[in-house]
């Protein structure tokens, strides 16, 4: 035990030494150069702090280790560790306390037989008695009041489950309040967040105008520009041997190659590559996005008919609160100011589809309806079972529901299947035409180029349940990791000009497609119109000189 003691007191004294030896315990490559610096950080950083590092780089099982030198230096600590789930939370603590079972070191820490031991929450064995033990795991969402801590440890608090809405984003802000309550007033005491960003918004962001520092650690050495966004909060090990040759090399290369990390960045998407591995959230300024989901009209739509005219506004009052919005920060869902004139019936309506292709694309619809230049978006979704009976049947029953005049298809590689396996249902359901829709330019360009504008001028009309329905239904249909990519107004307001951002976007891609025939439509009227004007004009010229009664020998060129 004097040796022991000895040990702690010279060489353990640096938590790097520490995290080597359990490393070496769980059959670790020695930590990379990043990880130690993460370590060194975590030990000398200040009383409330932020370690934003890139994902998959091991800071959670590093601060783990942290947590257990902080009770072998001091085994009368009360430590606190909350995630985003109360299972995130006791899998950090079972961690800790595997690993005192485990690790010769720490031996002499396990639980005696009197002393709490459970994944919830344990005590160390020279811990004095107290109603706090000496580690304790809960989920953000848990009662945090009530307890005391001298250090509070943040894992991963913020995910995009939890951050999808304007909603939930600030009351994961309250919650996190909640940590100053329990941090006891000691000099040693810190709050330490752990995490990447998971949105635009990220709470990470937020917590600096609350005093806290933060470092970064990029997955790449990042671009001048990233570095004046970073300040001087970019990781030394990383400011200090940056040059311009190396920009888009890898920081870790032994915890990820540029072959690893070009893999990522295909899976996550180009947006989702910079918040979780380059820690980049400037990129998702709101002015980068050209659609604003505050120049929708959001409405309750009838089946039959609308109001000739539709007045759009974006005052306070007429905010609807009550829709998730998963907009970037301060777009808002508006309802009309007022409709004017009579209610018609809608011109026409079209479906238009975009049928999956392979891997996690759905076979998304959109059903749109026109009135006075006005498109009022009725239906919207997608379906993630390819060509089955069951999708078929369903879109059927979608165009029989809301009587479409027409149906649109997709037809950039089926060559007309998907249409054909259609035809059946329709004939016995429905009979309806179907025109195939072959598209040639660059995909978000044309989508951008035809919703932009329309937006823009509150062409868009959209029903009040399909707001509701894009957001809940895909939270039924997939993970809250995944979700929010596949909602059709997340897709709308993350479309940025001129590059390929979104993961997914088959339900934008089939309300282009809706949007683009009855722009085209319009034209088309619009240019008949004219002519029939022109004509009109000329043949009451020709009344006036030849009369009424003009001689049937007259030939009109």
């Amino acid at each position: 035990m004097k040796s022991q003691s000895k040990l702690v007191q010279t060489k353990l004294k640096d938590f790097r030494n520490f995290l080597y030896i359990v490393w070496k315990h769980l059959n670790l490559p020695e930590p990379t150069a990043i990880q130690y610096d993460i370590a060194d950080y975590i030990q000398h950083s200040p009383s409330r702090a932020i370690v934003s590092a890139f994902r998959g780089v091991g800071k959670s099982w590093i601060t783990s280790a942290y947590v257990l030198w902080r009770l072998l230096l001091n085994p009368q600590l009360n430590i606190l560790v909350v995630s985003a789930s109360k299972n995130r939370a006791d899998d950090f603590s079972t961690f800790c306390l595997r690993l005192l079972e485990e690790l010769p070191l720490l031996y002499h820490l396990s639980p005696t037989d009197k002393q709490r031991t459970s994944k919830i929450s344990f005590d160390v064995a020279p811990a004095l008695a107290s109603h706090q033990p000496s580690v304790k795991s809960l989920g953000i969402n848990s009662q945090i009041t009530g307890s005391r801590s001298d250090l509070v440890v943040a894992d991963d608090i913020e995910t995009s489950g939890n951050t999808q809405t304007q909603l939930m984003r600030d009351k994961l802000s309250e919650s996190i309040k909640e940590f100053e309550a329990v941090i006891k007033p000691n000099v040693n005491s810190k709050i330490l967040f752990l995490g990447t960003p998971q949105c635009e918004q990220s709470i990470l962001n937020k917590l600096q105008d609350r005093g806290y520092k933060i470092r970064y650690w990029t997955a790449r050495y990042p671009s001048e520009k990233q570095i004046k966004s970073y300040g001087a909060n970019l990781a030394p090990i990383i400011n200090n041997t940056w040059t311009s040759d190396l920009v888009g090399n890898a920081t870790d290369p032994k915890r990820f190659d540029e072959t690893d990390l070009l893999e990522r960045e295909a899976s996550y998407g180009k947006l989702g590559f910079n918040m979780q591995f380059q820690l980049d959230t400037t990129l998702a300024d709101i002015d980068r996005y050209p659609i604003k989901l505050a120049d929708l009209i959001i409405m309750s739509c009838n089946p039959n008919d609308a109001p000739e005219k539709i007045v759009w506004a974006s005052s306070p009052e007429l905010r609807h609160d009550d829709l998730p919005v998963v907009g970037l920060q301060g777009d808002n869902f508006y309802r009309p100011m007022q409709t004017q004139g009579t209610w018609l019936p809608y011109q026409s309506a079209c479906m238009s589809i975009d049928p999956s292709g392979k891997g996690r694309d759905e076979t998304a619809y959109a059903i749109t309806k026109i009135l006075n230049g006005n498109i009022f978006l009725v239906a919207s979704g997608g379906f993630n079972a390819g060509y089955t009976d069951h999708v078929l049947n369903k879109l059927t029953q979608l165009a029989k529901k809301h009587k479409v005049n027409k149906i649109l298809i997709e037809d950039n590689f089926g060559q007309g299947m998907f249409g054909q396996l259609l035809k059946p249902f329709l004939a016995k359901q429905f009979p309806c035409t179907i025109e195939l829709v072959r598209q040639t330019t660059n995909k978000h360009r044309r989508i951008l180029d035809t919703l932009e504008p329309l937006i823009s001028q509150h062409r868009l009309v959209v029903d009040l349940a399909v707001v509701k329905d894009d957001y809940e239904l895909t939270n039924s249909l997939y993970s809250p990791e995944t979700a929010l990519r596949y909602q059709l107004m997340y897709q709308l307001s993350r479309l940025q000009k001129g590059s390929n951002t979104l993961l997914q976007d088959d339900r934008i891609d089939a309300l282009q497609i809706s949007c683009q025939h009855w722009i085209s439509s319009l034209a088309k009227d619009d240019e008949m119109a004219l002519k029939q004007r022109q004509e009109d004009q000329l043949d009451a010229q020709l009344e006036r000189y030849w009369g009424v009664g003009r001689p049937n020998s007259w030939i009109r060129l």
